[in-house]
Order: structure tokens, then C-alpha cells, then sequence
């Protein structure tokens, strides 16, 4: 089993709960791990490939709005698995703005 990251990926996205940070936007943090077969050749064939994650994470993001980081953290999980051979993921969505000082907030969803 070998597991694959892409970390700090940034995306734009219109998400939050008030309508003013829906339409404003902001460029959230993603950390994304998943867990694939060991490839039998040097091929990217044999993987999953992630530059392909990582527009899935986009897709998903510009996709649709979302209130809670929890259920956009989820979609984008829910969405690797269905669309690639991967035995298991972790996606976590992070946020930077905040009314207060903070690094970040987060949300995490795993899937098997």
C-alpha cells in the first residue's frame, strides 16, 4: 500500500455561511491523503494520478456552494472514491478568515 499526498493546495472558493463570504470568496487550504495499490511498473497508468486529484477538489469547490466546511470537506472526500481506485482518503479543508486571529479552522473527512 503506498499513500499519496498533496498538501496546501489552494482553491478559490464562494463558501461560508453568510451570503457576504459566499459572495466574496476566499482561497481555502486543502490537504489531501489516499492510500493506493503498489504499482507493479513504473507507469502512471498503474496509480492515481494527482494532478487529476487535485482538480477534482476544484470541480467539487466551484461545483457548488457550500455553508459548512464539514459537508464540503465530505463532498470532495465522497468524490475521490467514486471517481478513483483508491483504497482509502483523508481530505481536510482549511480556512484562514475568521472575525478573530487564527492560523486556521479545519475539517477533515475520511473515507475507508
Amino acid at each position: 500500500m503506498i499513500e499519496v499526498e498533496l498538501r496546501g493546495l489552494e482553491v478559490f472558493g464562494h463558501h461560508g455561511v453568510t451570503e457576504e463570504e459566499q459572495k466574496r470568496g476566499q482561497t481555502l487550504l486543502w490537504d489531501v491523503a489516499y492510500r493506493v495499490a503498489e504499482p507493479s511498473r513504473d507507469d502512471l497508468s498503474e496509480t492515481v494520478d494527482y494532478d487529476a486529484v487535485a482538480q477534482c477538489v476544484k470541480e467539487v469547490s466551484d461545483g457548488r456552494r457550500f455553508q459548512l466546511l464539514e459537508f464540503l470537506a465530505a463532498a470532495v472526500a465522497d468524490e475521490l472514491v467514486e471517481r478513483f481506485r483508491v483504497e482509502s482518503v483523508r481530505v481536510r479543508v482549511c480556512k484562514r478568515e475568521l472575525e478573530l486571529p487564527v492560523e486556521h479552522t479545519a475539517a477533515t473527512a475520511t473515507r475507508p
